[in-house]
This record gives structure tokens, C-alpha cells and sequence, in this order.
């Protein structure tokens, strides 16, 4: 298992399921210099991204707020006086009012903030140099699902968002320690509030059975257990960071995996990933989000040894797979359903166009089912054939008339009409957006010749053939035009991404 690609099947397909896969795709000349590359400097281009410098600009609110003890005193402290009884009913109404302006302010704040982060996450992954290390980010984003608008704080968002990026390639218990710590997570899974005399099993439920070991290997006294360790985590408030409290920490003897000892939650973690399975699990996991659904038992067995033989380190596993004949294996090529954040970045970097406004690309994704930062629930999206929907295939189709010509609307059916305005505005701005160059898309012989069309766009947006119902309809539309201008060309490239093979990568 996990024999390298031969450099004799090295070509434009397959530098091009590379770059779809372990990046977000691109141009044409982004896969030729793959090609040229060779199949181990390219691979080693995505995994060694480290390597990379970049210089991507920082957002200005992404540090602890130094006044959000203070704010927070004085919105409980409002609290309170509302609730006295020598108030008259006039000034219990008037600091009632005011303690509601600033829920509506700070909830305004986090909104706006929530907005900005996604799109500066969106630009890196449209933009940044390196691919990889933003569909890590992904990958874990979905694998530790965790939502904003249960946590309501944007800064630790963005903490959690940094964890991922900066540690997502590296060693498999610091990533799980760290994300165990992680505010936001302690505030999704409620471990802020577990205490000795009642601990909160939720974290230590889901670190077993959807982050680390999976259902079935694992019985509820190691949950109990495991939870009784994990005491003790919480946050600081003022400082807007982990803390740990001995005081709400149980130090007694606990009993997990058959072992016996006064652990801690470091201690319970560890005795997590000594567990087989525990490689096995995560490396089928990204073997699903990278290459395919349903990898064989020996596939995953022989990525988990070599996760296990590089001392649980992502990195050297990463190398074996996207080096793997079984990557780039035909059951693996162009089957995979693009999730809607695929759909939308690698569309304009195959577009060669800018991304829209934050507004625009977060009402796009909620249309087509993956509001990033807002997981449905603790398990994730569920990926897959999931992601086409009737209404979602629409939305699509809709939605690339959008990016490429600028026509057409997104969906806007929200019964809230705060909501409904947004909807109105992200609408709006999506119909002032700038149609697509097609100068970048095809040459200027290519935009004279018909017959020149189809071949180049599939090139540039499927690397692979249309079937031939798909690309009659294309032939057909171009046979009904006279002379080919700029805009018969982005109808036929809006048509293109209407099709379904444009769906897969």
C-alpha cells in the first residue's frame, strides 16, 4: 500500500486532482507548473508549506479586549439595579432599555467581527500561498466543529481558527491539548463549568467519540471517568484565555482504558492516543476529506502506520498520501462533491476573479449549506452527496450566473426581517460586482474560433471531458451565436459550471 506515484504518471490530470485536492484548484498555468514540478517537489510544495513566507495582513480586533471585564461588570451591574425595589417602574424601564442598546451594540460588534473573519479566512484561501495549510484548517474546523453563535465571541473564534492553522500538520496530541484548552471549544462543549462536584461529560464524550476514537471504542466509565480529569479546565474572563483551577479540579483516582491513576486531563488525552484505534480514526478521517469515501481497511491501517511510525505527526502521513497511486487512482479522481466552500473559492481562482464581499460570500455559502464558523451541531457538515440538495443544486447553478455575470439573485426566503435586509443588501452588492475578464479565461484565438471553446474551458474548469449530453447543449448555444463575443463567452462558461460534472473535484 502507499506506493508512490511513478514520475511516468505524473501529467495535467494528475497535478491538477493534487491541486484541487490538497488546495482549492486554479488557473491552467497554476497546473502546468505543477506539472513541471515533478510529483515529489510538488507534493512536498503543498506539505512543506511552512517553507512558504507569506504576509498575510492580521485583523486589528484579534487580541484580548483589555475593557471586556469592565463591560461585562457593568452590563451585570445594570442587572442588578434594575432588579431593586425602591426603582420606580419609569427608571426600571429606562435601565432596562439601556442594558438592551448594549446587548444590541456588543451583538452588532460580534456580527460584524464574525463577517470580517470569514472573509479575511476566504482571502487566504483564495489567495494565500499556501493551500494547504488553509484546507487544514478546514478539515478541522469541520472535524472540531464549534459554532459562533454559541460561543458569541469572535475573538476566540479566531484563536481556535490560529490553533488550527498553526498547529493542523503537526503532532496529533499538542493539536488535541491545545484544542482541548481552547476557549471556544471550552465554551461549545460547556467544559468551562465542569467542577469537581459535578463534572460536564460533553468534551470528554466527544474527544472519544467523534474526535479521537470513534463509537464503539470506548465504554460510558471511561467517559465518567475521563471527565472527573478534566476538572478543573476553564477561562479566565478578564484575560480572555485558558485557566486551570485546582480548586474545581478532582484529584482523586480515576479508572480509564483499564488503567488506574489520579490522572489529569493531559494524562486522559495521552491514554487516548495510545490507543490504536486512535490512528486508525483520524487517518481515515482525512483520507475521507482529501481523496475518498469508504478507503479499504488495509488503506487506512497503512496510514495509520505510518502516522504511528512518525511519532502521531500529520506531516509524514500527508506526504504518503498525496504521494500515494491510491490518490490519484480513477476511483478517486472527480468523484468527490465539492463542499460549498470548494465550490466557491476554487470557482474564482479558476475564474481568475476576485472573491466578493464578506456579506456576499457568507449569504453564498448559507445558500448552499456551509455557513463557516456556524457548524450545525458538535458532529459537522456531513459532506458528501449531501452538499446537492434540489434547492442547493439551484443555488448553484444561480449563484455561478452570479460570480460570472453578475445576473441573477441568491436565495433570500428569511422569515426574520433583520435577516431579510441583509439578504436585500448582499443581493444588492452581488449585481455591482464586475463580470468575469474572459481575456483570462480563453486566448484571443480561442475566443474566435468556436470549436476552440469547449476544449479549453474543460481543460481550465474540469480537466477532464464533458459527457456528451452536456457538451451538445454547450455546442449548441455556441452554434446559435453569430461572431462570439465577451459575453456569449461567460454565458458558455456560466453554462459550463452549471453542469454536473462541474460539482465534482
Amino acid at each position: 500500500m502507499l506506493k508512490p506515484l511513478s514520475s511516468a504518471k505524473w501529467n495535467y490530470s494528475t497535478a491538477a486532482h493534487l491541486l484541487n485536492r490538497a488546495g482549492f484548484g486554479g488557473s491552467p498555468a497554476q497546473i502546468e507548473k505543477l506539472v513541471k514540478l515533478g510529483p515529489d517537489k510538488a507534493v512536498s510544495s503543498f506539505v512543506e508549506y511552512e517553507k512558504i513566507p507569506e504576509s498575510e495582513p492580521e485583523l486589528s480586533w484579534a487580541k484580548p479586549d483589555p475593557d471586556r471585564a469592565d463591560k461585562f461588570l457593568a452590563f451585570r451591574k445594570m442587572q442588578e439595579q434594575s432588579r431593586k425595589e425602591s426603582l420606580t417602574q419609569e427608571e426600571r424601564r429606562a435601565l432596562e432599555e439601556k442594558r438592551r442598546e448594549m446587548q444590541r451594540d456588543e451583538q452588532r460588534t460580534q456580527q460584524l467581527r464574525i463577517l470580517e473573519l470569514r472573509g479575511w479566512w476566504l482571502e487566504r484561501m483564495a489567495n494565500g500561498p499556501r493551500p494547504l495549510q488553509e484546507k487544514l484548517t478546514l478539515f478541522w474546523h469541520g472535524h472540531f466543529a464549534t459554532s459562533a453563535q454559541k460561543v458569541r465571541d469572535p475573538y476566540f473564534m479566531w484563536l481556535q481558527n490560529q490553533t488550527f492553522r498553526t498547529m493542523g500538520s503537526g503532532n496529533w496530541l499538542q493539536l488535541l491539548y491545545a484544542v482541548a484548552k481552547d476557549p471556544a471549544m471550552l465554551v461549545w462543549l460547556d467544559q468551562a463549568q465542569s467542577r469537581r462536584q459535578h463534572p460536564n461529560e460533553n468534551f470528554a464524550r466527544e474527544v472519544m467519540e467523534l474526535f479521537a476514537l470513534g463509537e464503539g471504542h470506548y465504554t460510558e466509565k471511561d467517559v465518567t471517568e475521563a471527565a472527573r480529569a478534566m476538572t478543573g479546565w476553564t477561562i479566565n474572563r478578564a484575560q480572555e484565555k485558558y485557566e486551570f483551577r485546582e480548586v474545581m479540579h478532582d484529584p482523586g483516582e480515576k479508572t480509564v482504558f483499564g488503567k488506574s491513576g489520579a490522572f489529569t486531563g493531559l494524562d486522559v488525552l495521552k491514554l487516548i492516543v495510545e490507543q490504536p484505534q486512535a490512528a486508525r480514526f483520524i487517518a481515515e478521517k482525512i483520507w475521507k476529506f482529501f481523496a475518498s469515501e469508504n478507503p479499504t481497511p488495509e488503506l487506512v491501517e497503512a496510514l495509520a502506520s505510518v502516522f504511528r511510525g512518525a511519532g502521531n505527526n500529520f506531516r509524514p502521513m500527508l506526504h504518503a498520501m498525496f504521494r500515494s497511486e491510491e490518490f490519484y487512482a480513477d476511483s478517486v479522481i472527480r468523484t468527490q462533491v465539492k463542499s460549498p466552500v470548494q465550490w466557491l473559492v476554487g470557482s474564482v481562482r479558476q475564474l481568475e476573479r476576485d472573491l466578493p464581499a464578506p456579506l456576499v460570500c457568507t449569504q453564498l455559502l448559507k445558500n448552499l449549506g456551509q455557513e463557516l464558523l456556524m457548524p450545525p451541531n458538535v458532529k459537522g457538515w456531513d459532506g458528501g452527496l449531501s452538499w446537492i440538495t434540489t434547492n442547493n443544486l439551484l443555488n448553484r447553478y444561480n449563484e455561478a450566473a452570479m460570480l460570472v455575470l453578475a445576473e441573477g439573485s441568491m436565495a433570500a426566503d428569511s422569515q426574520n426581517p433583520r435577516m431579510r435586509k441583509v439578504e436585500e443588501v448582499a443581493n444588492r452588492m452581488a449585481q455591482r460586482m464586475p463580470v468575469v475578464d474572459v481575456s483570462k479565461i480563453l486566448s484571443a484565438d480561442e475566443r474566435r474560433k468556436k470549436e476552440l471553446v469547449i476544449p479549453a474551458l474543460e481543460k481550465r474548469f474540469l480537466q477532464a471531458k464533458l459527457k456528451p449530453k452536456q457538451a451538445q447543449t454547450l455546442r449548441d448555444f455556441l452554434d446559435g451565436r453569430g461572431d462570439l463575443d465577451d459575453q456569449d463567452i461567460r454565458h458558455t462558461i456560466r453554462l459550463m459550471m452549471s453542469t454536473p460534472e462541474y460539482q465534482l473535484t
